[in-house]
């Protein structure tokens, strides 16, 4: 059965990474079809400074981390899915690809839609020009979305975000994790970290709209600065919403974000349900290992 603590998970190159309070595995399907399973313990900021615990600044916390994880295992997956013949990425090599990443982020999400909503300050203010700019954000981030979903090698990854989706489901069912029993499930999932984009690019907008009138270098400043607190906000309004879906209210605020998920996620092969279900019970298994010796301690 399902314990008390969320797990989740991220899609990586031919493979799912699965994360738990302690302890982390990546499982990738290696090109000869063997299933590659990476297992190790990681530790949170939380842990060390308690402060960083409190509401918002744990949302930081939790943001930065799953990037730096993110970033780690996406390094990982995409030099085991490759083929002997196949050079692996340095990390000179992925370096640049992360900082190109960032930079086309800032400028799609942020310069872009910041800069067209100063231009309409002649019609608009306030509010109604966070509004603007909060909605062509948005759209940016669908047209986006369509279009990567377009390449081949997304799609793939789109399929097991899938499989990652259905073998939470499963597991929180709690049911044996099996590739029919995941398969059964649907591969949208309410704390999925689409959702909490679209989340924060709601909050933007209210948040946005408190700021006082500035020129437009102060306008993009302002929203690169203030983007972790609309991060942290928006990981406290997913955790709260996480915990009451039973709530009629709650799941009618929650349908947009399942309704982005249709964009990325595919429904998967049994193949690449079976890796993430490798994901999941490497992470499991490291848990049950770390609670014997603390009971044998």
């Amino acid at each position: 059965m399902a314990g008390n603590h969320q797990y989740g998970g991220q899609a990586v190159i031919e493979g799912v990474m699965m994360r738990g309070a302690r302890h982390l595995a990546v499982a990738v399907r290696r090109p000869d079809g063997d299933i590659l399973v990476d297992a190790r313990n990681i530790s949170s900021l939380g842990e060390r400074f308690p402060v960083l615990r409190r509401p918002v600044l744990r949302g930081v916390v939790a943001l930065v981390e799953a990037l730096t994880l993110g970033i780690q295992v996406l390094t990982f997956s995409a030099n085991q899915s490759v083929g002997e013949e196949e050079e692996e990425l340095s990390k000179g090599e992925m370096a640049l690809t992360i900082v190109l990443a960032v930079g086309l982020a800032i400028l799609l999400f942020i310069i872009i839609p910041t800069t067209a909503a100063h231009f309409m300050r002649t019609y608009l203010a306030g509010f109604w020009q966070s509004l603007a700019e909060g909605l062509l954000r948005i759209v940016i981030f669908l047209l986006y979305i369509i279009t990567i979903s377009r390449i081949r090698d997304i799609q793939r990854v789109f399929q097991y975000h899938g499989a990652e989706h259905k073998v939470i489901h499963a597991y929180e069912a709690g049911e044996d994790l099996t590739v029919a029993n995941a398969q059964r499930h649907t591969t949208l999932h309410p704390r999925c970290g689409t959702a909490f984009l679209l989340i924060v690019m709601v909050l933007t907008i209210l948040v946005y709209s408190l700021l006082p009138p500035m020129d437009i270098w102060a306008r993009i400043g302002s929203r690169i600065l203030l983007l972790p607190l609309v991060a942290g906000l928006g990981y406290e309004i997913l955790k709260l919403s996480s915990r009451n879906l039973q709530r009629p209210l709650i799941r009618a605020l929650i349908a947009p974000g399942l309704w982005l998920q249709r964009l990325t996620t595919r429904e998967p092969g049994d193949d690449q349900v079976e890796v993430a279900i490798s994901a999941l019970q490497a992470v499991l298994a490291q848990e049950e290992a770390a609670r014997s010796q603390d009971i044998a301690v």
